[in-house]
Formats: C-alpha cells, sequence, structure tokens
C-alpha cells in the first residue's frame, strides 16, 4: 500500500530524490501550476538554506512526484521540465520560482506572412522560431493568408490559431508544444464521492450565444483565394456560421473562405457550450493527472455530475503539514 508522497526534483546537476532518504530532504514546500489559460507553466520550490546547494537563474529543472511504500515502491511520474527564473534566499529559506518551455514562445517576436497554409503548419513554423520542440500539431483551417506581426509574442498568435481551430495549445511535462483537438482525453481518471475527493466547486452558466457568426474580410471564393488583399461590400463568401439562436459576432480578417469562416464559428460555439459549466476539485495528489487528459466524477450525490469532464488545470502542491495535493480544473466536454 502507498503511504507517502515523493518527489524527485532534478536542478542542474543536483538531484533531490525522496525515494532513498525520504527525511533527508530540504525542501520545504514544492508547488506546479499547469493551466491551459496560462501561456507558461510554473513552478515554485523553497529549499532550506542547508548544505552548499545553491540553485541559479536558468537551470533546467525536472520535477517527477509519486508514492512510495514498504514493500513496491511505484514508480514516479514527471509532471513539468522548464527553467529556474528567480532565486530569492532568505535568511533560512531559499524561494525559487520557474516556468516551462513555453516562456520560450512569450519572448519571441516574429515578422511573417504565411501563404496557403495550414494553422498546424504555422504553429510549428512558430514553434521553432523560438526553438521549442513540437510533439504534436494537427492541420486545422488552412489559411490562404495568414499575417504574424512583431506587435505581439509568438504565443498569443498560437493561441489565436488554436482558437480559431478549436484546438488547444499548452505544453506537455517534456517540454514540447501541443496543438490538438481535443476529443475524449489522453487518459480517464475516475474521482470517486467520499473515497478521492477532499473539495468541489461546481459553476453553470447560460450560454453566452446559441448561434456563432463568423466573418473574413475580402471576396475569398467569389473571386478565387489569391484576392485576399482586395476591398469588398459583399462579405458572403467568407462568411460561416454554427448553431441557432442568441447570436455572437466573429470577426477575424484571417477568415478569407468560406470553409474557414464555418470551422471558426463552429469551433467557438462548441467553446461557448463547454464553458457553460466549469469548476475544480481537490484531491490527494494524482500526479498522473495531466492537461489533454479527461476526468469522470462518480458516486455523486447530484446525478448531473457523475459524468466525463475535460482537464483545464491541474495544480500540485507538497507540504510538510498538508501532505500531497492535487487540484483540477475542468469544464464540460459536450460539443
Amino acid at each position: 500500500m502507498l503511504v507517502n508522497p515523493a518527489y524527485k526534483i532534478a536542478i542542474g546537476g543536483k538531484l533531490i530524490d525522496t525515494t532513498d532518504e525520504p527525511r533527508a530532504s530540504t525542501v520545504v514546500s514544492l508547488g506546479v501550476a499547469l493551466d491551459m489559460e496560462t501561456p507558461a507553466d510554473s513552478f515554485t520550490l523553497s529549499l532550506g538554506n542547508v548544505g552548499s546547494f545553491r540553485p541559479a537563474r536558468g537551470d533546467e529543472t525536472k520535477i517527477e512526484l509519486g508514492y512510495f511504500g514498504d514493500e513496491d515502491d511505484e514508480e514516479l511520474t514527471q509532471v513539468v521540465s522548464g527553467t529556474i527564473e528567480t532565486v530569492e534566499p532568505n535568511l533560512t529559506t531559499t524561494r525559487i520560482n520557474g516556468y516551462s518551455g513555453a516562456s520560450a514562445v512569450l519572448g519571441t517576436r516574429v515578422e511573417k506572412t504565411y501563404e496557403n497554409m495550414e494553422a498546424g503548419d504555422i504553429v510549428r513554423d512558430l514553434a521553432s522560431r523560438a526553438g521549442v520542440d513540437v510533439a504534436t500539431a494537427d492541420a486545422g483551417i488552412t489559411f490562404p493568408a495568414y499575417v504574424v506581426d512583431g506587435r505581439r509574442h509568438v504565443y498569443a498568435h498560437m493561441a489565436d490559431l488554436a482558437a480559431l481551430c478549436g484546438f488547444d495549445l499548452y505544453v506537455n511535462p517534456d517540454g514540447e508544444l501541443v496543438f490538438e483537438k481535443f476529443v475524449n482525453g489522453k487518459k480517464i481518471h475516475v474521482f470517486e464521492y467520499k473515497k478521492h475527493i477532499l473539495a468541489l466547486d461546481v459553476q453553470r452558466l447560460p450560454p453566452r450565444a446559441g448561434l456563432v457568426e463568423a466573418w473574413g474580410e475580402s471576396p475569398a471564393k467569389g473571386e478565387a483565394d489569391d484576392t485576399w488583399a482586395w476591398l469588398t461590400k459583399d462579405f458572403a463568401g467568407a462568411k460561416g456560421s454554427a448553431g441557432s439562436g442568441a447570436p455572437l459576432l466573429l470577426e477575424r480578417a484571417s477568415l478569407r473562405t468560406a470553409e474557414a469562416a464555418r470551422a471558426a464559428a463552429e469551433a467557438t460555439l462548441t467553446a461557448i457550450k463547454r464553458r457553460a459549466l466549469r469548476g475544480s476539485l481537490k484531491s490527494v495528489g494524482r500526479p498522473a493527472v495531466k492537461l489533454g487528459d479527461a476526468i469522470r466524477l462518480s458516486e455523486m450525490p447530484d446525478e448531473s455530475l457523475n459524468d466525463s469532464f475535460q482537464v483545464r488545470s491541474v495544480t500540485h502542491r507538497i507540504t510538510k503539514l498538508g501532505g500531497f495535493t492535487t487540484t483540477v480544473g475542468f469544464r464540460a466536454i459536450e460539443a
């Protein structure tokens, strides 16, 4: 039976490993925050000032979490990798803050126009310019022309592409970029009432709109795709819609074909529906839960919550007093 939290923290050439000596760690507290709504995932460490080890800004860091027991040790799970950004020492402890590989795309700006390219290929090119590896980049919408300007960092342009295509955008635990459509989740984690859940908060809101109309800015297929720079009075060729009911207008200059506008309208409507139910649950530590996964609630008193939901954020925390906990932010999967 697994009884105690365990972790391995590799900082530069130093390894803090509690699986060998669980009582010898200098870590006072440890936090990892993964969030699809935040550009760069982060980690925070508080280390006791014992011995000669002093982490430095720029040190590469990997954090693995899990448990160990009296008999069979469980393999740990890597939850984040990144680079230390700040080191703040005081009399008894040193506070360390770091960020995942997404911080590289936040510091990169590009001036380029892409012609007749899929969103996935644009993301791959932008990631390469930022020096970030790509794990997955689904194709998405094909753009006759897509302009990336240097007034915003590369991540902002990637996020726009993800929103138009209805894709998730995040960095995985190995520091690789993921740009893909969420379907059912790479893995489904079950959380049972009275067994795994320490706290639960759910919000239900009425959808902002039932109908999304997306508009581009050129003659598009009315005069062929290569006329995207023209002005027009007739937008019928670059218009798409999805749903019915209260309308929401989506205007994007890059939607220069009816097909692209329709895809963006459908993606926006799906996002609106999924945001109608959002929540957060706190559990004993579950390091296997990752962005791109789903959770399933079971045995809930409210029958409507016995369903699967998309993981949108994961926060792991280990402290001397509070032990190991995981907080999962989620939203509906209904399309």
